[in-house]
């Protein structure tokens, strides 16, 4: 059985796509970015992503920070499965009324001080769904949020630069 997978590997060589080129600025932008992050925090950013009743669209632009390209990882970025251990909440969705409960509790369960960055149109002002029956609409009605990142869904860069804005803004307030 190995052997046939073998050879079907040998006659068909090489079946994925070459990486796609987001050009040498927008990887320079990024590192920027990451670097700027650790600055100010002087440790590692630890960030707890919420999935309030999205699409999935801004979870997959959420994923592609940890690729190659983007290196958070790498660079002291971490995404953390306890909000008791997170420095940033990146929230995404329109809030589903089953999530409500859910959320309010994940930003008490945060230690101060509490960053909220709401990422996507659903996010930020309830997109293509608003407040209807099944929605509380966006972040904002349930939870305070520091920045929001529009896009549907927004691009890697802009949600690395959404988070650094939010630190920012925290680091002056202080």
């Amino acid at each position: 059985m190995i052997w046939k997978v073998m050879q079907q590997i040998a006659k068909v060589g090489i079946a994925t796509e070459p990486p796609p080129d987001i050009g040498e600025s927008a990887q320079q932008e990024a590192s920027r970015i990451q670097q700027e992050l650790l600055d100010i925090m002087g440790q590692a950013l630890t960030i707890r992503e919420v999935d309030a009743g999205s699409c999935n669209g801004c979870e997959l632009e959420i994923n592609a920070l940890g690729n190659p390209y983007y290196n958070l990882e790498g660079l002291g970025i971490r995404f953390v499965a306890s909000p008791r251990h997170a420095d940033l909440l990146l929230v995404t969705g329109p809030v589903s009324r089953n999530m409500e409960v859910a959320l309010k509790r994940t930003y008490e369960a945060t230690p101060e001080p509490k960053l909220v960055v709401a990422v996507g149109e659903c996010a930020c002002d309830g997109g293509v769904f608003g407040e209807t029956y099944a929605t509380c609409g966006k972040v904002s009605n349930i939870i305070p949020v520091d920045v929001t990142v529009p896009g549907c869904p927004p691009p890697p860069l802009e949600i690395l630069r959404g988070i650094l804005t939010a630190v920012k803004r925290r680091v002056k307030s202080k």
